[in-house]
C-alpha cells in the first residue's frame, strides 16, 4: 500500500502554488506509506541548460568544493545549488554527458536522482511532512509534478528505493502495486544497455517506459505498450518534460481517483488528497478505468 499524488497545471497562474498544493496532497497520504517519500517537480526549462539533481549521504563533505571541481573541467558555466541532502547541478546541455562522467569518476558518493531540462527529484526515507520540510518543497513552483509515499514491500527502505524513479531525461514514475515479471524485464533491458540503481520493481517499470520512448513513442503510446508487457498489479503516474500520464492494470485493484477542471488535472490514491484543491467542488471527478491510458501534454 503506497500513496500517489500528481498535479498537471493548465493555468500558468497556479504555477507558483504547485509545490504547496502537491505537498499538501502528499502529506494527506502519509498513512498509506510511512517509510519514505519523494516528489518530482517540473519547472521552467532554461534554453541550452540541463539540471542534474544529486543526493549525498554526507552533503557537508560532498558539496564542499563540488562547483569548483566541476568548473575546473567543464568551464565557468556551471552552478551547484545545494538543498539539504540534494543539490541541483546546472550545466550546458552539450556538457551533460561529460558532467555525468565526472561525477561518476571524481564524486562516486553522489547518486543521481534525475537529469533533464525541467525535472528535479527530491526523496528521502521518512514521513512526507519531514521530506517536504527538509527540502522546502512547499515553496517550489512548476508546471506539473508527482509525489509518492511508500510502504516498502519489494525492497529495503532506502533513499534510492524511494519514489519517484527516473531512468531517462525529464522522465519519472511513481507506482502503487507490484510487478511479477520485473526480473525478466530487468535482464532484457540491461542487455539493451539500461542501467539500474536498485532492485525495486518500480524502477524496472520506469526503465521500460524509457526504452519504449527511445523507440519514438510518446508517453501515451508507451503506457499503452505497458498494458501488454507488464504483469502484476499497478497504478502508474508518469511525468515527462511536457506530459503527465496515468494508467492502471486490467484488474485495477489499487485505489485511484482523478479530477479535472479548466485549471488543472489532479490524481490521488484517495479523494481526500484532492479535497483541498481550488475549485474541486466544480471539478469532474472520476475513477480511472482499468487498462485505460490517460495522458495530457503541454503544447
Amino acid at each position: 500500500m503506497c500513496g500517489i499524488v500528481g498535479l498537471f497545471l493548465k493555468d500558468r497562474e497556479l504555477e507558483p502554488q504547485l509545490g504547496r498544493m502537491l505537498s499538501e496532497m502528499l502529506v494527506i497520504m502519509t498513512d498509506r506509506g510511512p517509510d519514505s517519500a519523494g516528489m518530482a517537480i517540473y519547472g521552467d526549462a532554461a534554453d541550452g541548460k540541463v539540471k542534474i539533481t544529486v543526493r549525498s549521504a554526507d552533503p557537508e563533505t560532498d558539496f564542499a568544493g563540488l562547483e569548483d571541481s566541476l568548473k575546473a573541467v567543464l568551464g565557468d558555466d556551471v552552478s551547484v545549488a545545494p538543498n539539504n541532502t540534494h543539490a541541483v547541478i546546472t550545466v550546458d546541455e552539450a556538457a551533460m554527458e561529460a558532467a555525468r562522467n565526472l561525477l561518476a569518476e571524481n564524486h562516486p558518493t553522489l547518486r543521481i536522482m534525475s537529469v533533464g531540462e525541467a525535472i528535479e527529484i527530491y526523496k528521502e526515507a521518512g514521513l512526507p511532512a519531514s521530506v517536504v520540510q527538509r527540502f522546502g518543497l512547499s515553496g517550489m513552483s512548476g508546471t506539473h509534478g508527482v509525489g509518492h509515499t511508500r510502504m516498502a514491500t519489494e525492497s529495503a527502505v532506502t533513499t534510492m528505493g524511494a519514489h519517484p524513479f527516473s531512468t531517462g531525461a525529464d522522465q519519472c514514475l511513481v507506482h502503487n502495486g507490484s510487478l511479477s515479471n520485473h526480473n525478466n524485464l530487468r535482464r532484457e533491458l540491461a542487455r539493451d544497455g539500461m542501467h539500474f540503481e536498485t532492485e525495486n520493481d518500480s524502477e524496472v517499470a520506469a526503465a521500460y517506459l524509457t526504452a519504449e520512448m527511445k523507440k519514438g513513442k510518446n508517453l501515451g503510446a508507451a503506457l499503452e505498450s505497458a498494458l501488454s508487457d507488464l504483469d502484476g498489479f499497478f497504478t502508474f503516474v508518469v511525468g515527462t518534460k511536457n506530459g503527465f500520464g496515468v494508467v492502471r492494470d486490467a484488474i485495477a485493484c489499487k485505489p485511484a481517483v482523478m479530477a479535472e477542471t479548466d485549471r488543472y488535472v489532479a490524481f490521488g490514491s484517495e479523494y481526500r488528497a484532492l479535497a483541498g484543491l481550488p475549485g474541486i467542488e466544480e471539478a469532474r471527478v472520476w475513477e480511472p478505468e482499468p487498462a485505460t491510458v490517460y495522458f495530457w501534454e503541454h503544447q
